[in-house]
């Protein structure tokens, strides 16, 4: 069971939602609050694994309050409710789990009950990252465990697995720091693919390039300016699979 923190400053919605999560055999204490500065006294005092923010509230609004959590020593996971149907890609900048819309369905709450515990699994061991992408007007999360590689679109990064391509807004500088340390390599200044989906790497003559794997394969160019670090992460790859 889970302990989460609601904070909405209308008292029907607030009633509505602990309602809504009680029903939940893995929801255990509900922690109620009627503004953001409230919000953060409770969590001064508890810790909570997941935190259902109002957006718009007097004074400290949901973004602001998501914001200070941030700080905490344990900050819970964020999921927003709201009738604000305009900003679900602020919500996801700021890694918001979900985004929920006025009136909730029970159904849908459940399934953000779902993304917390599964985002909390991924990164108790360290060894994952969960992403949010859109699909229609629906949200799901890729695993950086299922990316293959990545393609750089200016701001933006298509991350191709074997169900599909998904963009997410990140630019694939941000990528590469971030996922260097868990088996991908920049390949080309548009490229940025995971070592471990490479079935083929073709380094010489005059269009160096790599094959990987997956449901439908890809080839993809190397820049000769990433020769080296591709042999040597190559190199490394081989090493720790003897």
């Amino acid at each position: 069971m889970i302990d989460v923190l609601i904070a909405d400053d209308e008292a029907p919605a607030l009633a509505e939602l602990a309602h809504l999560l009680r029903a939940d055999p893995r929801i255990g204490d509900i922690v109620q609050a009627r503004s953001g500065a409230d919000a953060l006294r409770h969590l001064a005092e508890r810790a909570v694994a997941v935190a259902f923010l109002d957006i718009h509230m007097p004074g400290l609004d949901g973004f602001a309050l998501a914001a200070a959590m941030r700080g905490l020593a344990a900050p819970p996971a964020i999921v927003f409710v709201t009738a604000d149907d305009a900003r679900a890609v602020d919500a996801f900048e700021v890694r918001a789990v979900d985004y929920l819309l006025k009136p909730v369905r029970a159904e849908r709450l459940r399934r953000a009950v779902d993304r917390a515990i599964e985002l909390a699994g991924a990164g108790a061991d360290g060894d994952d990252e969960l992403l949010p992408v859109t699909v229609g007007q629906a949200v799901r999360f890729v695993r950086r465990r299922d990316v293959r590689w990545v393609h750089a679109q200016g701001d933006y990064s298509r991350l191709h697995t074997d169900d599909g391509a998904h963009l997410i807004r990140a630019p694939i500088s941000e990528l590469e720091e971030r996922w260097a340390p868990h088996g991908f390599v920049r390949v080309h200044r548009s490229y940025l693919v995971a070592v471990g989906a490479i079935a083929e790497a073709r380094l010489s003559g005059a269009e160096p390039a790599i094959v990987l794997v997956g449901t439908v394969p890809a080839t993809i160019p190397v820049s000769r300016r990433m020769l080296p670090a591709v042999r040597e992460a190559l190199v490394r790859a081989r090493e720790a699979g003897r």
